[in-house]
């Protein structure tokens, strides 16, 4: 498996794998997290545009797809809990993979944290899939924030408990 920028060439192979990805938590139990249209199209075009939009290629096909950049998330400002350290970080975000691409998952968010050191990254508390993938990879459970629209996302952190 290897990760690169996505392509604009890309953007129907990444709307598949999300919409495979919205199937499979509206029939596992997590219907609220992206119901049926989320993410749009037209945001995921401007992760593209944005340099922010990565895959995941295994045998020349797309296996996943994620956000990842470092900046300042501004919903991760406010949290009920506490962060481990408050360092730069990097954000991960609406990573999803194809239905048949096991491990894809756990690729992508290794290679962030080869990237960065430091990162963060939010579910909805019915996404079991990913909560176990993020204890698996050591991620550690910081908290609650709230997205824009207010709903509630668990907070998970992997870096150094103290300053960079």
């Amino acid at each position: 498996m290897t990760i690169r920028k996505t392509s604009p060439s890309d953007l129907a192979a990444v709307m598949q794998i999300y919409a495979e990805a919205q199937a499979y938590m509206q029939e596992n139990g997590n219907p609220d997290q992206w119901g049926k249209a989320h993410p749009p199209q037209k945001l995921i075009e401007n992760d593209i545009k944005s340099g922010s939009s990565y895959v995941c290629v295994d045998n020349n096909k797309i296996a996943a797809v994620f956000y990842f950049c470092q900046e300042e998330e501004p919903t991760y400002s406010k949290i009920e809990g506490n962060w481990l350290n408050d360092a730069p970080y990097a954000v991960v975000h609406r990573i999803a993979r194809a239905n048949n691409a096991k491990g894809a998952g756990a690729f992508c968010l290794q290679w962030c944290y080869s990237q960065h050191a430091n990162i963060r990254i939010d579910t909805h508390k019915d996404n079991t899939p990913m909560l176990t993938l993020l204890d698996r990879l050591g991620y550690t459970y910081c908290g609650i924030i709230n997205l824009v629209n207010g709903d509630e996302r668990m907070a998970f952190q992997k870096g150094d408990s103290h300053e960079f």
